[in-house]
């Protein structure tokens, strides 16, 4: 997958789009939720930023995986939210209230924190041939593709509710649609990489889906969360938006085969929530 339209056009053009369909889901008092509710939001942004990566890391290590399969899942770790987070919390009948504030705080707060969790894993797994990396112009690159497009989004939803209202789940659908047409693409185009490696690449994703599912409900725990914002918690470190990680891969990078890990996981990050939603279920029954 070459530097052509599609890369460096047409993939940030659409991710924007997803991002600013986002962005009519949002009101001022999604982010005003911090003052209302901070133990739950700071919980989730606690272990979306900072213990997310971490443990990423730490299973990076213990893998021992190939360069490129190991920035790849790190490049993810540091994506965190996105629309796929929750549509989740609302099919599992959490706190979508909360799922929306944290996927907007964390948008916001991944332009800043991606670009160095991105430059510490060239810097450390890659050891030759690493590419070429600008801290400064992928924070203005997240900037266009995420911030503006949720910023205008939002400002429409202010002057025209009914249509932000009525256009939901038209953009819900092309962001899944987006995300698996580059699931697709991804595979498809290093399908001789995927070969060797799909084995690991699918075990790591798998580990990591559900630590960090089991890592949200402990986070919660300790914080005395709600039984709902316990689910929510959850949920919230436990999908990342996968879209956004191959993206970088692809277009701020041009290393396509970066964009296994991430390409896999948008496979395998339903599975913890799943399991998670068939818990909850049960637990609701008794």
């Amino acid at each position: 997958m070459q530097a052509s339209v599609l890369t460096e056009v047409l993939l940030p053009l659409a991710l924007a789009f997803v991002m600013f369909g986002m962005g009519l889901t949002l009101t001022i008092s999604d982010f005003g939720r911090l003052l209302k509710a901070p133990k739950a939001i700071l919980t989730g942004f606690l272990g979306q930023i900072v213990l997310l990566p971490l443990l990423t890391f730490a299973i990076c290590f213990a893998f021992e995986l190939p360069p490129y399969i190991a920035v790849g899942i790190m490049i993810l770790a540091a994506c965190p939210g996105g629309t796929t987070s929750n549509l989740i919390s609302h099919i599992a009948k959490a706190n979508l209230a909360l799922s929306v504030s944290l996927t907007a705080i964390s948008t916001i707060a991944c332009v800043f924190t991606t670009p160095f969790i991105i430059q510490f894993a060239i810097d450390y797994f890659v050891k030759e041939n690493a590419p070429a990396f600008s801290v400064v112009e992928t924070v203005l690159g997240l900037i266009g593709v995420s911030i503006l497009p949720v910023v205008i989004g939002m400002i429409i939803r202010r002057l025209f509710t009914g249509f932000a209202t009525k256009t939901e789940t038209f953009f819900r659908q092309f962001s899944m649609y987006f995300m698996l047409a580059m699931i697709v693409g991804v595979l498809v185009s290093e399908r001789d990489n995927l070969a060797t490696s799909f084995e690991s690449a699918f075990l790591v994703c798998l580990t990591l889906n559900l630590s960090s599912v089991l890592m949200g409900l402990i986070l919660a725990k300790i914080s005395a969360a709600s039984f709902k914002d316990s689910l929510t918690l959850a949920i919230e470190i436990g999908v990342q938006n996968a879209a956004l990680a191959m993206l970088i891969c692809i277009t701020f990078l041009k290393a396509p085969d970066y964009a296994i890990a991430p390409g896999v996981y948008g496979i395998a990050m339903y599975i913890g929530p799943a399991l998670l939603a068939i818990w909850a279920k049960r637990k609701r029954m008794k």
